[in-house]
């Protein structure tokens, strides 16, 4: 039962195509509209923010209007609510059509927001998201496969590349909050 009032949706959002997964636990106002969710789903994640990106609810397409993507309905006249609307609803978000970095987002609660909390907040994840640019899933399955081997000729390479102190077992918290904070 969906509470009377305001409302939070609890979603968990799961890079798509990576193992070990990746993915993070939001907690975002529902009457958030889908511009600044897609900046809390980059914040959260912890892409940069510097691609394209776009809602896809069973084949009906959200995103940023322009006269190359006349098929996307404008993202700006619909907020978290419209898309998920009920428990258990999913849609797949895709971050930068290039590398083709697809995330299952999928509602796991509808509450009233706590008092004292403030929202957007992370409140789990697991492992870090992979580098910009690095060519999608088997571009990242690369990266790995490199690091992890000292003796292969590209790994001085990719070691400079990466960005520094890559971990990509690591999910720090505070970090994705706090990013997330800095819209």
């Amino acid at each position: 039962m969906i509470p009377f009032g305001p409302t939070v949706h609890v979603l968990k959002v799961t890079l798509r195509d990576v193992r070990p997964a990746v993915w993070r636990r939001i907690i975002v106002p529902s009457e958030m509209a889908l511009p600044k969710f897609a900046r809390v789903l980059e914040k959260a994640m912890g892409w940069e923010g510097y691609h394209l990106h776009m809602f896809d609810v069973s084949g009906i397409l959200f995103g940023r209007i322009d006269e190359d993507a006349d098929y996307l309905i404008d993202e700006q006249s619909a907020t978290v609510q419209h898309l998920l609307p009920r428990l258990k609803s999913k849609l797949r978000w895709n971050y930068d059509f290039g590398d083709g970095w697809d995330h299952d987002v999928a509602v796991e609660a509808i509450e009233s927001p706590q008092k004292g909390k403030h929202y957007p907040l992370c409140i789990d994840g697991k492992r870090a998201c992979p580098p910009e640019d690095c060519g999608g899933a088997p571009g990242y399955d690369e990266l790995l496969r490199v690091l992890a081997d000292p003796n292969d000729d590209e790994h001085g390479h990719m070691v400079s590349w990466a960005p520094e102190g890559f971990d990509p077992a690591a999910f720090d918290l505070v970090a994705a909050n706090r990013r997330m904070r800095t819209r």
